[in-house]
């Protein structure tokens, strides 16, 4: 029988673990950053992704991106409706025939002209 034992650490073992200075007082490195007082991280700013408001908005490019998301989903759609109907006429067909019929199979009639 295999027993576990629990994790003491928050690094799994055999890992190489970088020695923390704010842990280890007595060791003293150079560039030391005094620890943090506030609890909670830094948020980070959002400024970075706002595009100035003098340049232009390519609004035909856009609109061309828009276009083929949604002909991408329709496309998607409609296969989608397609294997279900495909699959559940198949589903029927196969029902049919194990239940001893031989009448299960479609005969398409075309018309002769």
């Amino acid at each position: 029988m295999l027993k576990f034992r629990p994790r003491t650490s928050a690094h799994p073992p055999g890992g190489r673990e970088e020695p923390d200075p704010t842990k280890t007082p007595n060791i003293k490195t150079p560039n030391a950053k005094p620890p943090s007082t506030s609890t909670s991280p830094a948020v980070n700013d959002l400024s970075r992704y706002e595009r100035p408001r003098d340049e232009g908005d390519d609004f035909r490019h856009r609109m061309l991106a828009n276009v083929a998301a949604l002909a991408f989903t329709v496309a998607l759609t409609a296969i989608g409706i397609w294997l279900a109907v495909s699959i559940a006429d198949l589903r029927k067909t196969q029902d049919c025939v194990l239940m001893g019929r031989r009448d299960c199979a479609r005969i398409s009639v075309t018309p002769q002209g």
